[in-house]
């Protein structure tokens, strides 16, 4: 079928038109041609969400979409989430990183340097040993954010705590739940986001029709606010 809008082709089942997100409007009710009390009711697509659209039939497929029925998650509040779940890893990096400073000395080490000290004698003070072991907790703190976000975005939650507490959840275009490599590639789409100067990138998700930041359409995802 195509959009109405803009005229592009859109696949069957699609929410939304792939090229300007209108609203998928067919040109008729299929309802009518569907055999009553019949077994061969039409399949909804697969992990078709209904919360997401709880105006489509159930033995239909959904192709009627009431715009007004979703609702996608603002700019700021997706800030607020993001800073809920900034404060969700802070505490999670202290968690290895206070054990790491004292199992390596590190506490001790940091209070006998001064102000002025030669970089090469602080290097020779914390030893190679210290370099490899804040180069691994690093890493597991990057580690730890991608599982963070790609686990519990694509769990049944469909999002982080901070989305969570928001009543925010991430879908694919159908809004349906995301796979753990959806959720892993909008992860790592937020470094391409990331690269837009002035924060682009991340303010597009209040200026699209969608509201979707840069990582949002990279992965073919939305954020939607329940209630």
């Amino acid at each position: 079928m195509y959009c109405s809008k803009c005229g592009s082709l859109v696949e069957d089942g699609a929410a939304f038109c792939p090229a300007c997100g209108q609203a998928v409007q067919p040109a008729a009710s299929m309802s009518a041609s569907l055999p009553v009390g019949g077994s061969s009711a039409v399949a909804l697509p697969s992990g078709y969400d209904p919360r997401a659209y709880p105006a489509a039939s159930q033995t239909a497929p959904p192709l009627i979409y009431a715009q007004s029925t979703v609702q996608y998650a603002g700019f700021w509040l997706r800030v607020v989430a993001y800073l809920i779940d900034s404060v969700v890893m802070s505490f999670g990096f202290m968690a290895l990183f206070i054990p790491f400073a004292i199992m390596t000395g590190l506490t001790a080490v940091l209070g006998n340097i001064h102000p002025g000290q030669d970089p090469r004698e602080l290097g020779a003070v914390l030893g190679g040993t210290f370099f490899l072991g804040l180069f691994t907790v690093v890493s597991l703190a990057f580690l730890g954010g991608w599982l963070y976000h790609a686990k519990m975005e694509s769990s049944s939650w469909q999002a982080t705590l901070g989305k969570k507490a928001l009543n925010l959840r991430v879908t694919d275009l159908y809004g349906a739940r995301v796979s753990f490599a959806r959720a892993s590639g909008r992860h790592f789409a937020k470094l391409i986001t990331s690269m837009i100067p002035l924060g682009v990138g991340f303010m597009l998700a209040g200026l699209t029709e969608r509201r979707q930041a840069l990582h949002d359409m990279l992965a073919g995802c939305l954020v939607l606010r329940d209630g």
